[in-house]
């Protein structure tokens, strides 16, 4: 099996981590760094990882002024159940970017927000609607 570790800028990891945890109703845990944190499912996979802007260096994430956070990059994430991460969603943000609706290419229910670092963030059931 090969994964891809999709690291993500942002302003503040252990905001962000929270974010992330409530909306994915994950166990609430501290990153492991101030600067780096891996948001990780139950069975230990990796779902995403958040590094903060500047830090070690690197030359993609050295800050979010050289191009909007998220400029070309769309977080999708299928989940198992659509309605609690729904419900969730609708109290970590003001609007949705997307209410929820058939995706008609997958045949699935999705909704989309923006994360606190401006992210578009889709989320989509499993399942067939």
């Amino acid at each position: 099996m090969k994964r891809t570790w999709t690291i993500i800028g942002v302003a503040d990891v252990p905001r962000s981590f929270k974010w992330y945890q409530s909306l994915f109703d994950l166990p609430r845990t501290a990153p492991a760094h101030d600067d780096f944190g891996q948001i990780v499912d139950s069975d230990g996979t990796v779902l995403l990882c958040l590094h903060e802007w500047g830090a070690h260096e690197h030359p993609s994430l050295t800050s979010p002024h050289y191009a909007k956070p998220g400029n070309g990059l769309l977080l999708f994430f299928r989940i198992d159940n659509f309605d609690a991460a729904l419900q969730r969603a609708r109290t970590l943000v003001s609007r949705l970017e997307e209410e929820p609706h058939v995706n008609p290419s997958t045949g699935t229910m999705e909704f989309s927000l923006r994360d606190l670092d401006g992210y578009y963030v889709t989320i989509s059931a499993l399942d067939t609607a």
